[in-house]
Parts: structure tokens; C-alpha cells; sequence
């Protein structure tokens, strides 16, 4: 190995004494490097002049094939030699997501990889992973039938409630309405922008496929949808994950919590075909499981187990 990383030095700088810099060696050794690359191989491989050197046929054909493994192996070194604090993870989350559910449950990640720095980088809701980007982002979408080129793992988000002011519900309970989920359809319904058509499957799947919802007001944040509910504007589908502190207070109500979930959630996503940081590894496994234990813990609320 020293000789051929001398040899691919020697031609990529163009002269020894240039190599032997950079490799911190004398330049009668990369001389000697060289030599003995030429003795095992029977041939010579570099041209020697007075100012300059060219490669011969053979020499050609062993930089062709070295050059790229060679590469691969210098920045694999590299890697090992950088600990994970010189490797902060830089994440894109969405912003409900964030300071909701994810902020409070990091510091488990931190005590148990106190040497992982991570960084949260603007969320771009049309992030292409092209350009200056993060390490990975937590998107709400589809998953790999929507980003099929990525690196996709479902975290949450799927598992949705509807959710209305409880003065609303106990004003509907009153007269003896709302005793089924279609109902909620001649509400003023409450959506988020990137999802319209949440509540036309929602009420599909609680057994009112006939029912067209009367959409009314559209927020781009979850956490809008939440006060714009508190403010009794209307009745929301939100994401049960983004809304357990508002149920366990009273701030909110359930007119029916029914185990409903929709195809969008909350996917961690990065550019697929990279060597991942080790930051990334770390933490991907932590959230993973983090995510799991909830999504069991509101199966088992809804089923009663």
C-alpha cells in the first residue's frame, strides 16, 4: 500500500519531491517506492525527465485502477480519525414535531450519546437533499412511494384524532348530536395545507364514506390547527403524537377516538447511497425506537390492552 500511495502521488503532483512532502517522507524514498513497484511488476511505469514525468502504458493502467479505491480508503481513514463530536449531525424537523414531541425526549439521546452534537437547520417542507443540506430531515409525507430515491423510515404521525373545543362537544352532546363520526362533516373543519384530503378519508374509514366534509380554515402548522381549535374555530385531524398534552389537560376533547390511521406520517429521511455519519447511525437507531414505544403505547390506548 505504501508504494502504490506514493506512486499515485508522485503522478497526481507531478514530481517526488512533491510527493515526499505531502507524505512526509524523504524523496529518495518515494524513489525507492516507485522502483520497487516497477521491479514487482516487471515493467517500468513512469518515464523519468528532467523536469517532469510521464506514465508508460503499464503505469497508465495501474493508476486507472488504484486511483478510486485508493480514494475510497483515504476517506475512510479519515473518518475513523474524526471522533463524532468533529461530525455534528445536522437535522431538518418539522416544526410541530420538533418542539412538541421530539425536544422533549432528547434529552434520553443526549445521556446515552453525550458525543453527539446535533444541529436543527431550517425545515424546508420542499427539501431535495440538493445543494448545502442536512444529514437528514424528518418530513411528513408518503414515504418511499413518495420519495423513492431516499432513504425513508416511518417514525409516527399516522395514528390521527379529531379534536374540538369541549364546549363544542358539550353543546352537540346536548341536543343529541355527534352520536356518529359523520356528523363531524357539516362542521367547519379545520385542515392542514399539505393534507386537504385527510378528512375525506377519515371519514371514509370511520364508516361515512358518503359524507363530503365542509372544509374551512387552512393552517400550514399543526400547532396553529391546535390553537385555532382551542379558539373553538372549528373541528381539526391532527396527529394524536402532537396533541396528548391538550387531551390529558381538557384544552381539547375527542368527539370520537377511533383507531383511524391515514397513509401520511412522519418519516426520517436521507439521500440514499452515502456512507452515513456515525452520528446519524447513533441517532436514527434512537429514534426509531423511540417512535415504536409510542406508536405501541397509543395502539394499546385505543384497543384498551
Amino acid at each position: 500500500m505504501s508504494e502504490l500511495h506514493a506512486f499515485a502521488a508522485a503522478v497526481r503532483l507531478g514530481s517526488f519531491s512533491k510527493a515526499a512532502m505531502e507524505l512526509c517522507v524523504t524523496q529518495s524514498a518515494i524513489s525507492r517506492a516507485v522502483a520497487r513497484l516497477e521491479f514487482h511488476y516487471g515493467k517500468p511505469l513512469l518515464l523519468r525527465r528532467a523536469n517532469a514525468m510521464a506514465l508508460t502504458a503499464a503505469g497508465q493502467q495501474l493508476l486507472d485502477a488504484v486511483r478510486e479505491p485508493l480514494a475510497a480508503i483515504e476517506a475512510a481513514s479519515a473518518r475513523l480519525r474524526e471522533s463524532p463530536a468533529d461530525q455534528p449531525l445536522n437535522l431538518s424537523v418539522v416544526p410541530t414535531l420538533a418542539s412538541v414531541w421530539l425536544i422533549p425526549r432528547l434529552k434520553t439521546f443526549q445521556q446515552q450519546h453525550p458525543e453527539v452534537h446535533i444541529n436543527f437547520v431550517p425545515y424546508r417542507k420542499d427539501e431535495d437533499f440538493s445543494g448545502p443540506t442536512p444529514d437528514a430531515a424528518v418530513l411528513t409525507g408518503l414515504g418511499p412511494t413518495q420519495w423513492p430515491h431516499w432513504d425513508c423510515d416511518y417514525l409516527i404521525g399516522r395514528e390521527v384524532v379529531p379534536i374540538c373545543h369541549p364546549a363544542r362537544l358539550a353543546q352537540r352532546r346536548a341536543v343529541g348530536a355527534w352520536q356518529a363520526p359523520g356528523e363531524l362533516a357539516d362542521e367547519p373543519l379545520l385542515y392542514h395545507t399539505t393534507a386537504p384530503g385527510n378528512w375525506a378519508q377519515w371519514l371514509q374509514a370511520a364508516g361515512a364514506p358518503g359524507r363530503t366534509p365542509r372544509l374551512s380554515t387552512a393552517f400550514d402548522q399543526v400547532a396553529m390547527l391546535i390553537q385555532a381549535v382551542i379558539a373553538d374555530m372549528g373541528v381539526a385531524l391532527v396527529q394524536r403524537c402532537l396533541v396528548s398534552t391538550e387531551l390529558a389537560s381538557g384544552a381539547v376533547a375527542a368527539p370520537f377516538d377511533l383507531p383511524i390511521t391515514l397513509a401520511r406520517g412522519y418519516f426520517l429521511c436521507a439521500p440514499s447511497g452515502q456512507r452515513p455519519k456515525p452520528a446519524l447511525v447513533a441517532f436514527r437507531r434512537w429514534l426509531l425506537q423511540t417512535a415504536q414505544a409510542d406508536v405501541a403505547a397509543i395502539q394499546a390506548h385505543l384497543t384498551g390492552d
